[in-house]
């Protein structure tokens, strides 16, 4: 396995375990699975950017574009409150 596999099966990984916290109910922090989000999807979207495999790097870079839109609009949303 090359190291562009090992940065690919940790940010899968990574959000593989946001999922799997989410279904056991254990990220009842918004801030947890964003966090996972914006990490694992970013890191796995590095690895696709490594094998220039465009459909990933669409896909894993609209991910970490989305998670990290929620995590600001969350922070906002508590600051103006």
């Amino acid at each position: 396995m090359t190291i562009t596999d090992w940065i690919g099966f940790t940010g899968v990984g990574i959000l593989l375990l946001a999922y799997f916290l989410t279904l056991i109910n254990k990220t009842n922090n918004s801030f947890l699975y964003l966090g996972l989000n914006i990490l694992g999807a970013g890191i796995a979207c590095y690895a696709s950017i490594r094998l220039a495999y465009w459909p990933f790097i669409l896909l894993e870079g609209i991910w970490t574009l989305v998670s990290l839109f929620a995590l600001i609009k969350i922070i906002y949303t508590k600051k103006t409150t």
